[in-house]
């Protein structure tokens, strides 16, 4: 076998390897069991030493759950384009869009939210926080958006409705519809300011 089918073949090991190893901490998180790396590598099919090439502790694996729920998100929010029509409205449709994808991976959110510093949690929502920005920065264009803050505050502040939202329906003080509803009005006024 020639040295670059070998390499190919490596890589397609590691990824598949990766894959399971996020799978099996999903359902162990789903589960509400410990994603300890021991536990990790039984749930995915793996060695501890197979765990542990990929990702050096516990920490670096949560980090890489929320960075493929981002990536989710992110395909989430790209389908609802919010590139598309006015600003206002494509935040309502980029909200829906995270709020479904979100809803997927609660108990992934639940344990980062327990776990990970917030360097950790502002490197894995990179993708949401650009996606945000532009859009903030075409409701700016557009007069629609306010202007008397930062744009990077009202991204930060809209991630953290996000998650506000969403803690509220884990901790049972809303259903899914009315976090959804409060969280769409609280955004838009956010972002809209005074009129």
């Amino acid at each position: 076998m020639p040295d670059a089918q070998i390499q190919d073949h490596r890589q397609a090991i590691a990824e598949r390897n990766v894959e399971a190893i996020l799978d099996g901490a999903e359902r162990l998180l789903g589960r509400r069991e410990e994603p300890n790396i021991s536990a990790v590598a039984a749930e995915a099919g793996v060695s501890r030493p197979t765990v542990y090439a990929h990702f050096s502790d516990r920490e670096r694996l949560l980090e890489a759950l929320v960075e493929r729920a981002v990536r989710r998100a992110m395909a989430a929010i790209e389908s609802a384009e919010p590139e598309r029509g006015p600003a206002v409205e494509a935040l309502r449709r980029l909200l829906a869009a995270s709020w479904e994808e979100l809803g997927r991976h609660e108990d992934i959110a639940r344990a980062s939210a327990a776990n990970l510093g917030a360097d950790a949690m502002r490197r894995a929502h990179e993708p949401a926080r650009t996606a945000i920005g532009e859009l903030v920065g075409r409701g700016r264009h557009e007069g629609a958006f306010r202007t008397d803050v930062p744009a990077g505050w009202l991204v930060t502040v809209c991630l953290a409705l996000i998650h506000a939202a969403a803690e509220e329906v884990r901790a049972g003080e809303l259903d899914s519809n009315a976090a959804f509803d409060a969280l769409s009005v609280t955004a838009g006024d956010l972002f809209r300011g005074q009129r």
